[in-house]
């Protein structure tokens, strides 16, 4: 899977510099992170109902979709899939499965990050 995402990725970047009239991908980029974020959105929606309907080859078919506007997304970012994959394994390192991060570690991670970073404001201005 890492590698199919990893091509779709390169794909999106090759496809950047293309003509918007003939290329999907250039015309999505260009049109600019939200509306990117809208088409991730609703290609989730489309995956939600489809399941809730037991479509299971239409929960295929826009999940591929999704993961499509996803990379072009990751692309609009500057993520790769690799960001995406070290947190996958950060989070199985934590919790011995890549899954949700509690709320509760999340909101701990943020607070103690922010600590971090007043506490490195407060060095350089010492100095």
């Amino acid at each position: 899977m890492n590698d199919s995402l990893k091509r779709v990725h390169d794909q999106v970047i090759a496809a950047k510099d293309s003509d918007p009239a003939t290329s999907r991908t250039a015309k999505l980029l260009r049109s600019g992170r939200p509306k990117i974020a809208k088409k991730v959105a609703e290609e989730a929606v489309e995956v939600v109902m489809d399941a809730m309907h037991g479509d299971r080859d239409a929960v295929v078919r826009e999940s591929a979709d999704l993961l499509y506007n996803l990379v072009v997304l990751w692309v609009s970012t500057g993520i790769e899939p690799r960001h995406v994959w070290d947190e996958m394994s950060r989070r199985e390192r934590l919790l011995g499965l890549a899954e949700k991060l509690p709320k509760k570690m999340v909101e701990t991670a943020v607070a103690r990050r922010k600590v971090v970073e007043i506490d490195a404001r407060r060095a350089s201005r010492r100095r």
